[in-house]
């Protein structure tokens, strides 16, 4: 049995990374869409619908293949924390998180294209608690300039330097925080009948 054909509906270096941890061939599409929050919709609803439209641009293009979406929401006391996209609003985003706890949405889905497909959507949203440290303005401000996170949502990259800045991370899933929910995904992908050990 041959794998069917997988393709990651992004662009990000972080989830290319680890979905070539899978030893599986891929793809790499990255979809034009909208990832502009709805007004009054939650961070969890956010994540999920944009990886699920993420997903959907690019499978309308490649029929038959099992294509992998993934957003990321961090939220805090129920504000929605995106990337900051520069220096400024990375530091307001710190200043705000500092000693808090933030949660991570990390939605993934699995849109299975393939006409015979036995589960043609697979959603799940994964949920990382992380707690970061109490630093004061210029430690937050030297780490910006050494990091640079600004294309991370709550501007702390956790796989390299940000994991200074923090001080606990609960998740059942350790790489959802990175952007992609390996555990949840290797599930979705035996559940779309994908062979890991041939």
């Amino acid at each position: 049995m041959i794998n069917p054909t997988i393709i990651l509906a992004s662009s990000s270096a972080y989830r290319k990374e680890l979905l070539s941890r899978l030893q599986l061939p891929f793809l790499s599409i990255a979809p034009d869409i909208d990832e502009s929050p709805r007004p009054g919709e939650g961070p969890a609803d956010t994540a999920l619908r944009l990886a699920q439209q993420k997903a959907q641009a690019i499978a309308r293009l490649h029929p038959e293949a099992l294509v992998i979406g993934s957003d990321q929401v961090a939220t805090l006391d129920d504000l929605q924390i995106g990337k900051p996209g520069n220096h400024a609003n990375a530091l307001k985003q710190l200043q705000l998180m500092r000693g808090r706890e933030v949660i991570f949405h990390t939605a993934l889905c699995l849109l299975d294209s393939r006409q015979d497909a036995p589960q043609p959507l697979q959603l799940r949203n994964v949920q990382t608690r992380v707690q970061f440290r109490d630093l004061s303005d210029a430690e937050l401000d030297a780490y910006l300039h050494l990091e640079q996170p600004y294309d991370c949502a709550g501007s702390a990259k956790n796989e390299a330097l940000g994991i200074s800045i923090l001080s606990a991370i609960h998740s059942d899933d350790p790489t959802a925080l990175t952007g992609l929910p390996l555990i949840a995904l290797t599930d979705m992908l035996r559940h779309a009948g994908v062979r890991f050990f041939r």
